[in-house]
C-alpha cells in the first residue's frame, strides 16, 4: 500500500480520496470544537494588553501604549499585533480578530500534523490521525479563547520545522527549501522573539545532522535572511522604540538565570507531550536512531530549556512552550518506525487471528488512551475561565472616556483597554523607565497624577510565593503609600479573603471622583480566580477583625 501523501505520489483514487476525508474531517473537527468556545469570556490580562497595542496600532496612533506617547515595544507578540491590528482596521473587533487568527492558525496546524507525518515519513494513517487529533485536543482552543497568539506562534513554528526535518532527509530542491526556511524561520521570531532561538536551535539541528560542508546552503540563506531582512527589522525597532530588546526583556529577564522559570518549562513540556516523549526512548537502539534522537533534541530541548532567562510571569497552561508539542508531532514517528525489524519481530502475515485480534485491541487502546489523556490534561488544567470584576469596572469607567483622566495600576490589562483611560502600569512591563530602573517610585507617579489607582494586593506571603514575583511587595508599598499620602479614598479592596484583593484607590480631587467611587462599590465584582462573588474589605462591615 502506498503510504505517501496522494498528491506527491502515484497513490490510488481510493486513497487520493481518503487522504482528503481526514484532512476534510480534521478542519472539521476544529471548527465544531471551536463552535462551543465561550466568546463572552474577556480576554486574559497579558492578552489585553497586546491588544491595546494592536488598537493604538489600527487607530494610526502607532505602537504606544498610550496615545500620543512615544513608542513601547510592550507587545513581544509583534507581528501577531500587527495582523491583529490589520484585521482590526478591517472592520473585526480587537476580539475577533485575535480569535480568528488563533482557530485559523490552529485548524492549519492540527491539518500540517498530519500532512508532514505522512509526506516526511510515510506514516501510516492511523498513528498520522491520532497525533493530529492529539493537537487537537490539547490546549489550543484555551489559548484561543484567552485571546493569547499562542496558536499563531506554534504554527509557523511548525512549518519551519517541517522544512526543517525536509532539509534532514533530502538534497532536492535545497535551495528552495532552504529559502523557505530562512523566511519561515525570520517569521518565527518576528511573532515572538524567542522564536529567532527557536529557528537557531534548528538550524544546528540541521548541520549537526547533516555536516557543516552539506549544510552550507541553508546556513548561508539563513544567515543572509536574518543578517538582511531581521537585521533591518532590528535596527528599525531599535530607532522606533529606542531599546533593542522588547521592554518584558528588561523586567522579566533582568540578566539573570531563573530557576523557577526552568523548572515550569520543564513541567510543562513534559505535560503536554508525554504520551509521545515515551517514543523518545525507543531512539537508543541504534546508530541511525540515535542520530535522529539527537538532532529532535536540539530544537526541543534547547527551546524548553531557554526559559531559564525569563520569569514565570503569565505562562499560563504551558502557553510559552506550547510550541514544542506540534513539533514533536510530526518527529516522533521515524524514531518508531522499523522497531519491529530492529527487534526481530514477526510480520502481520506470520500472526494468526488471535494474534492479530489482540494487536488491534492493544492499538485501539493505545490510541484511546493517548487522545484520553490530553483530554484529562486539558480538563484538569488550573487554567480555568470565569468572570472578572476588573472587566465589569473597566466597562463602568468607559463611561469616562476622554476626560483626560489617568488610571495607574498593576493589573495593565482588562482595566486600560475596556475603561479607554491614559494608563500607567505600575509593574512596569508596559512602562520603559520603570523596566529599566527595576521599579516605580513616588516621585514617578506624582509625574501622572493619576486619578485612580489599582493594585492588586497580596499581603500572604504564601501567595507572594505561589506567583513568584520578585519585588511585588516593594511596589505595592510604594503604590499603597503614595495613595495613602495623596488624598486618595480606598472605594474598594474586593476579593475571596483579605490576603488576596484589588484595591482600588480615587483621588478625592476631580469633579467625578465621588460618582466613581459609589459607581465602583456598587459593582458587580466576580472574582478572577473563582467567578464567585469578591467582597469589598473597605467597607467597615466587611473587614476582618484585628
Amino acid at each position: 500500500m502506498n503510504k505517501a501523501w496522494p498528491f506527491l505520489s502515484r497513490a490510488g483514487r481510493f486513497e487520493r480520496h481518503l487522504d482528503v476525508c481526514i484532512v476534510l474531517f480534521l478542519a472539521i473537527f476544529v471548527g465544531f470544537t471551536a463552535a462551543r468556545i465561550d466568546y463572552s469570556i474577556p480576554p486574559m490580562e497579558d492578552a489585553a494588553m497586546l491588544m491595546r497595542y494592536a488598537g493604538h496600532v489600527a487607530e494610526g496612533a502607532g505602537c504606544v501604549w498610550n496615545v500620543g506617547d512615544r513608542p513601547v515595544d510592550g507587545a513581544t507578540d509583534f507581528l501577531f499585533m500587527a495582523v491583529t491590528a490589520l484585521l482590526t482596521k478591517a472592520g473585526l473587533s480587537l476580539e475577533a480578530s485575535v480569535r480568528l487568527i488563533g482557530l485559523v492558525s490552529h485548524g492549519l496546524t492540527v491539518v500540517i500534523v498530519y500532512v508532514a507525518l505522512r509526506t516526511l515519513y510515510e506514516a501510516y494513517r492511523i498513528p498520522a490521525l491520532i497525533s493530529a487529533l492529539y493537537l487537537a485536543f490539547g490546549p489550543g482552543l484555551l489559548y484561543i479563547t484567552a485571546c493569547f497568539g499562542t496558536p499563531f506562534f506554534a504554527l509557523f513554528a511548525c512549518i519551519t520545522w517541517w522544512i526543517a526535518l525536509k532539509l534532514l532527509q533530502q538534497d532536492k530542491n535545497r535551495h528552495l527549501l532552504s529559502l523557505l526556511f530562512a523566511v519561515s524561520g525570520l517569521i518565527t521570531g518576528l511573532i515572538r522573539p524567542e522564536g529567532v532561538i527557536l529557528a537557531s536551535l534548528m538550524l544546528l539541528s540541521i548541520v549537526c545532522y547533516r555536516g557543516v560542508r552539506r549544510s552550507l546552503v541553508p546556513v548561508l540563506y539563513f544567515g543572509g535572511i536574518f543578517l538582511f531582512l531581521g537585521g533591518w527589522y532590528f535596527v528599525w525597532r531599535w530607532q522606533y522604540f529606542g531599546y533593542p530588546l522588547p521592554n518584558p526583556f528588561y523586567k522579566k529577564g533582568g540578566g539573570t538565570l531563573h530557576m523557577a522559570g526552568l523548572v515550569s518549562s520543564l513541567r510543562y513540556a513534559v505535560v503536554l507531550t508525554l504520551p509521545f516523549l515515551a517514543t523518545f526512548f525507543s531512539g537508543v537502539r541504534s546508530r541511525q536512531t540515535l542520530r535522529l534522537l539527537l538532532c529532535f533534541s536540539i530544537p526541543l530541548g534547547g527551546f524548553v530549556a531557554a526559559f531559564v532567562l525569563l520569569s514565570n510571569e503569565m505562562n499560563i497552561a504551558g502557553r510559552f512552550q506550547y510550541a514544542i508539542l506540534p513539533m514533536m508531532l510530526i518527529c516522533w514517528y521515524p524514531l518508531v518506525k522499523g522497531i519491529c525489524n530492529d527487534f526481530h519481530l514477526p510480520k502481520w502475515s506470520e500472526l494468526d487471528r488471535y494474534q492479530h485480534a489482540s494487536l488491534v485491541l492493544f492499538a485501539v487502546a493505545l490510541s484511546f488512551g493517548t487522545l484520553g489523556y490530553m483530554v484529562v490534561v486539558r480538563t484538569r488544567t488550573p487554567f480555568r475561565f470565569y468572570r472578572d470584576g476588573r472587566y465589569e469596572v473597566a466597562r463602568m469607567l468607559s463611561d469616562y472616556r476622554g476626560k483626560g483622566y489617568t488610571i495607574a495600576t498593576t493589573e495593565a490589562g482588562l482595566l486600560p483597554l475596556y475603561s479607554g483611560w491614559r494608563a500607567l502600569d505600575t509593574w512596569g512591563l508596559n512602562d520603559q523607565w520603570i523596566a529599566h530602573h527595576g521599579t516605580i517610585t513616588p516621585e514617578y507617579l506624582a509625574r501622572y497624577k493619576p486619578e485612580i489607582i489599582v493594585s492588586h494586593s497580596l499581603s500572604s506571603p504564601f501567595a507572594l510565593a505561589k506567583n513568584g514575583l520578585k519585588g511585588w511587595m516593594d511596589m505595592m508599598r510604594i503604590v499603597h503609600g503614595y495613595a495613602e499620602n495623596n488624598d486618595y479614598v480606598l472605594a474598594a479592596a474586593f476579593g475571596r479573603c483579605p490576603d488576596d484583593t484589588h484595591c482600588y484607590y480615587v483621588r478625592r480631587d476631580f469633579a467625578d471622583a465621588e460618582e466613581i467611587v459609589r459607581r465602583i462599590r456598587s459593582t458587580e465584582y466576580p472574582w478572577c480566580a473563582d467567578g464567585q462573588a469578591a467582597c469589598n474589605f473597605a467597607l467597615p462591615t466587611n473587614r476582618s477583625p484585628d
